[in-house]
């Protein structure tokens, strides 16, 4: 493996991170943001992790030979604390709000490292650091001591994330309860499920126990050692034994022999051998870095099937909404032509005149014109709103642009002049005696008899007075009623040809609105088809980056 193709996929997991946008207290994306620092931090980090009073902080106290961590506290460690090289003892704790606090000593451990009086990890610290003059961690060496497990999920969940950054975990195992069930699961689910195959197993309190029984769990040890295959160099054995108290009392007391019998030195020997042969390698790195690649590649392929599905589902909907509006488009249309065809019935001549030319002329003739034009509009009018309907409605529905409406020009009114009526004229003179016998017989007498006597009075005057009646006029052209039966057909058939050529124009505009401009699906103007094919290139860069990786 070349080192370039191995940082090559980090970087390609760290954009599938951020491309596939998970949720950033998921596990995967915890999992891949670790997996990602610790490849790229380089020191060799070792993990002592172990359920709670398993002795792991006093195991690593027997190591640096010192009373570093805090022990022999109830509670006890709730944080994870790394140990790293410094020329004297001191405690940095960073607080997730960015302050830093930074002594001298571990005393301040008690205050953040520490599990409270309910058992619970402070959520207000976000690291915490120890520096220790050790010529072991002076190597590149940094120790991470881990809260207890198998006690609150909080707890468990930042082991679990702290694991995929170490390059050697020591698992401590308890000889009086070798390898309980939950040991067994955070084997396979937090350890090999992930890659990390690089663990050794330290068995505590095997000295309280009777000499037959150290017997029965040293065998008991063997078959944990041999199920489990570490990937550690040849030679170098994944079990050991250590007393992990007695060994810290010998190493205060400076007795190299009593620390010797406590399996402290064989322990310490083999980690210092497995540093120097494994620091260097970037291959102990890499089969959990992998095993991570997996799973992100499975979650981007799942996205990347989502998205297809919902480029998918986009298309289908454009497909029905097409389907709806030429269905809308074909209705319109046809409302449209009903009621234009219903006006343009109304407004021929023929029906036209039928029905409102005696209107008219007697209208005319009486002087009402513009009560009858009110009423004739009011009926124009309410064709020119059912038009109207349909174009709003088109409008409304394709999104287009309203043409205005229909509006018609009405002819001015006809100008009739009607002959003036005759005053009647009375002649003062002597005759005006027969006339005043004949008025005065017709009121006597009164009645049909009456109307004969005057008759009868008016020829005898006529023939006093030497005048002949009246003959009324005959000829049509003279009619009054004939002039205004004409206005009308003239008004009436004026405004016919103007609607008809105004109706026709408007028609031409309102088929725009009515019509369904149907667009090709072009799945590249939506974002969804972007992202589809970014995350397509992204999973084929990360596929080669895991190939060229593993080569």
């Amino acid at each position: 493996m070349q080192p370039d193709n191995a940082y090559t996929l980090i970087s390609h997991l760290r954009t599938a991170l951020g491309a596939i946008e998970l949720d950033k207290t998921s596990q995967l994306y915890r999992d891949g943001t670790a997996v990602c620092d610790y490849f790229e931090h380089p020191v060799f980090r070792i993990a002592v992790f172990a359920p709670f009073n398993y002795g792991k902080s006093t195991l690593l106290n027997a190591l640096l030979g010192k009373r570093t961590l805090p022990i022999d506290l109830v509670p006890t460690t709730g944080a994870a604390i790394s140990v790293r090289y410094g020329e004297e003892v001191r405690s940095q704790i960073t607080l997730t709000n960015g302050t830093i606090i930074d002594r001298a000593g571990t005393k301040i451990l008690q205050d953040y490292a520490i599990l409270d009086d309910e058992r619970r990890m402070r959520d207000d610290v976000q690291s915490v650091v120890v520096d220790c003059n050790h010529p072991f961690l002076k190597t590149g060496v940094e120790f991470l001591d881990l809260p207890g497990t198998n006690d609150r999920e909080e707890q468990d969940n930042l082991v679990r994330d702290r694991l995929l950054s170490a390059d050697l975990i020591v698992q401590v195992l308890d000889a009086r309860k070798l390898m309980t069930l939950g040991e067994r699961e955070n084997l396979r689910d937090w350890l090999l499920d992930r890659g990390i195959k690089t663990v050794i197993f330290v068995v505590n309190f095997l000295n309280l126990l009777e000499p037959d029984e150290q017997k029965q769990v040293s065998h008991r040890m063997r078959f944990v050692a041999e199920s489990f295959r570490s990937e550690l160099p040849p030679g170098t054995s994944n079990l050991y034994r250590v007393d992990a108290l007695p060994a810290l009392r010998a190493r205060l007391k400076g007795d190299t022999a009593a620390a010797q019998t406590t399996g402290l030195a064989a322990f310490e020997s083999a980690l210092q051998t497995l540093v120097q042969q494994q620091k260097e390698q970037t291959e102990i790195r890499l089969p959990r870095v992998l095993a991570i690649a997996e799973q992100i590649q499975h979650a981007l392929t799942s996205k990347i099937d989502a998205i297809a599905q919902e480029l998918q589902e986009q298309k289908q909907k454009h497909q029905n909404r097409a389907e709806i509006q030429r269905k809308a488009e074909k209705l319109l249309q046809q409302g449209f032509q009903r009621s234009s065809s219903e006006f343009q019935s109304w407004l021929y001549l023929s029906n036209l005149l039928s029905q409102h030319e005696s209107e008219l002329a007697t209208a005319l003739q009486q002087g009402t014109f513009e009560t009858w034009e009110t009423e004739f509009k009011k009926a124009v009018t309410s064709h020119t709103q059912a038009l109207g309907e349909w174009v709003k409605k088109g409008c409304e529905f394709f999104a287009h642009k309203h043409p205005g409406e229909l509006c018609l020009s009405y002819p001015n009114a006809p100008h009739i002049e009607l002959p003036p009526q005759p005053s009647p004229t009375v002649k003062k003179s002597d005759d005006d005696l027969p006339v005043a016998i004949a008025a005065g017989l017709g009121f006597m007498v009164g009645g049909p008899v009456g109307a004969v006597v005057a008759g009868g009075t008016g020829y005898i005057l006529n023939k006093i007075t030497g005048e002949k009646e009246p003959i009324a006029s005959s000829s049509p052209s003279n009619s009054p009623l004939t002039n205004c039966t004409d206005a009308a057909k003239t008004y009436l058939t004026r405004f016919s040809e103007d609607a008809f050529s105004q109706l026709q124009q408007y028609e031409t505009l309102a088929q725009k609105t009515l019509c369904f401009q149907a667009s090709e699906y072009s799945p590249e103007t939506t974002p969804a088809y972007h992202q589809h094919q970014f995350l397509n290139t992204l999973l084929q860069d990360l596929n080669e980056a895991i190939t060229q990786t593993t080569i």
